[in-house]
Order: C-alpha cells, then structure tokens, then sequence
C-alpha cells in the first residue's frame, strides 16, 4: 500500500539512493514503481536527483509507456540545464507524436514540451503544428481539454 511505502520512506531517508537504483536498474515493473515512489517523494528541484538527471532523460526513451509517463513526472520537476531541456525537448517530441501510445505519456510529453517553449519562445509556433487533428484524434475529450488549455 502507498501508505506503508511513504511511511518507509520517511522513516529511511538514507535509502533514496537505493530506491533510485531501482528506477534506472531494476526489472520494469519494479523499475516502473520505484520511478513512481521516487515522482511522490520528492521535492521540486530535489537535490538528491541532479546527479541522476542525464540518465534519467536517457532512459526515458527506451522504456514502456506507463514507465516514461513516471520518469517525465520525475524530470518535469527539475531544473534542467539547456543541454538536457534540448534533449528532452527532442524526446517528448517523439513520445508526442507516436499517436499509438498511451494518452497519458503523450499529454504528460507535451506538458513537458510546453513548458520548455515558455522558455524558448520561438518553439510556441512551433509547437502548434503539432496540435492539429492528426496528432490529437487518438485523445480522449479529457486529455483534449488539457491541451486545449496549454495552447
């Protein structure tokens, strides 16, 4: 239960490392579950995460839908330096338009797109030519109403 996992983690803050191992090394429905403990447990910006950062973003490309969805959250929580928004840039871009995947993992990508292009302005423009019907047919009305806002 997620009330016994937070309850660990408070009480062993010294195991976060552990539980980041997990995430980047272990099997993927493990893996998939620590990335989820770790998205709740930590805080903006967390210290303890920056050293994990570039992997973090490597990793992202490879994994399942559901597993990139927890590592997105993980990362979206960040400060990121321009090296690493550049290529998260190009990976969200790529989960994005990969109209066969989960929903989720796609609006979670494009948040992720939206807010580098509050940061670099000249991407806006550009990333409303990834909003038209093609991209956005497979999305619930929910998911819709949630892009709709951002754009």
């Amino acid at each position: 239960p997620k009330d016994v996992l937070f309850s660990f983690m408070e009480a062993h803050p010294e195991e976060f490392d552990n539980l980041m191992d997990l995430t980047l090394n272990a099997e993927t429905n493990i893996a998939w579950r620590a990335a989820w403990l770790v998205g709740h447990y930590m805080q903006k910006n967390d210290d303890r995460l920056h050293t994990y950062l570039d992997k973090l973003i490597t990793l992202v490309k490879n994994k399942d839908d559901g597993h990139q969805r927890q590592l997105l959250i993980i990362i979206a929580k960040m400060e990121l330096s321009e090296k690493q928004e550049g290529l998260l840039f190009d990976i969200c871009l790529t989960i994005w338009e990969a109209i066969q995947k989960i929903p989720s993992v796609r609006i979670t990508a494009f948040k992720i797109l939206h807010k580098i292009s509050i940061k670099y302005p000249e991407l806006k423009e550009e990333l409303k030519l990834w909003t038209n019907d093609y991209y956005t047919e497979t999305l619930s009305s929910g998911i819709k109403h949630s892009l709709s806002k951002l754009c």
